[in-house]
């Protein structure tokens, strides 16, 4: 199909103008109101305009919800864009989805989150965090803070995404001291001193304010919890509202009798490492995962070959030092 064709077929979605030639390539995020895609935006907007003859069309459900997830999906290919980069929320319902595209001639490629190993076929690549590993840094932080275990809550995803089970499961083995079969990985009873909370792990579906609650509810309920870890950036990502959940636990937290550890590095959680309100964050790049989609794409409708998967590496920060030097780099 003409790439000038299809520029016209988005032209209500993407903003093109009818003289636009090239193709067009949608990135997919879980969710237009999660800041953490708003990074992988930025990232495929400024490889379009550098790659000089693609659109990037970014554009998801409004939020997290599965369903209206693959219906944007389901859209795309109707309008037969050129590409589908795609961080499923659903890995099993995605493949569906993604099948069709396939079978449409749009080459797909997941990015962030990726579907499950037997429907990996489904997709040329995955591009983004190695996720098992991301869930064995935060590990090794605890391993560190609270050497002879304790008791942690892990607060995590959506249930099916598959990125946040295979944090947990990285959490959990490295904790074990085992590996286990399948993601999300063994539930913690005791392993090397670490034992779950009964109420836990937490699944807030990239609600942002229930996770903060959740947060607090723990706490509260809990009154000798050792770990708060997160496999997401979700009650952070609120700032005000994780503060005012975790400063009546200052004085704990100071002493690191209570520990949090987080995921992602985004402006407003550097702010609450550096304030003492974390521990560490393990973060994530999600420019890289939204620029290195748009290349990839171009790659593949070019006929080109591409490894599998692609990773973007991880930044591991701890003190108030570590924030300041991150920062310097970025600006640099």
């Amino acid at each position: 199909m003409p790439a000038g064709l299809v520029a016209l077929s988005l032209l209500a979605l993407a903003g093109c103008s009818p003289e636009d030639a090239g193709y067009t390539f949608a990135l997919v995020p879980k969710a237009m109101n999660n800041p953490f895609f708003d990074f992988a935006r930025e990232g495929c907007m400024q490889a379009a305009e550098d790659l000089g003859d693609v659109d990037c069309l970014y554009i998801g459900p409004s939020e997290h919800t599965e369903a209206d997830q693959i219906q944007v999906v389901e859209d795309l290919i109707t309008r037969r864009v050129d590409g589908l980069a795609v961080s499923p929320s659903n890995a099993t319902a995605m493949a569906r989805a993604v099948a069709r595209a396939r079978d449409a001639g749009i080459p797909v490629i997941t990015w962030d989150s990726d579907l499950l190993a037997e429907d990996a076929g489904l997709r040329t690549t995955y591009i983004g965090t190695e996720n098992r590993a991301m869930g064995v840094e935060q590990a090794k932080l605890l391993q560190e803070l609270k050497p002879e275990g304790g008791s942690i809550c892990i607060q995590s995803g959506g249930a099916a995404a598959m990125n946040h089970n295979e944090r947990m499961q990285g959490l959990r083995d490295t904790l074990a001291g085992a590996l286990s079969a399948a993601p999300p990985g063994q539930r913690l009873e005791g392993q090397n001193g670490w034992v779950e909370a009964a109420a836990c792990p937490l699944y807030t579906n990239d609600d942002f304010p229930l996770a903060v609650q959740q947060m607090a509810d723990v706490l509260a309920s809990e009154p000798d919890l050792d770990v708060f870890s997160i496999t997401g950036g979700f009650p952070q990502f609120v700032d005000q509202a994780y503060r005012q959940a975790v400063e009546p636990y200052r004085e704990r937290l100071d002493s690191r009798d209570l520990v949090i550890i987080g995921a992602d590095v985004l402006p407003m959680q550097l702010d609450l490492l550096a304030e003492g309100l974390s521990h560490g964050q393990v973060g994530q790049r999600p420019y890289a995962m939204g620029y290195r989609s748009m290349e990839v794409l171009l790659q593949l409708v070019n006929g080109e070959p591409v490894e599998d998967p692609i990773y973007t590496g991880l930044d591991i920060l701890t003190s108030p030092a570590d924030v300041e030097a991150f920062r310097a780099g970025r600006s640099e």
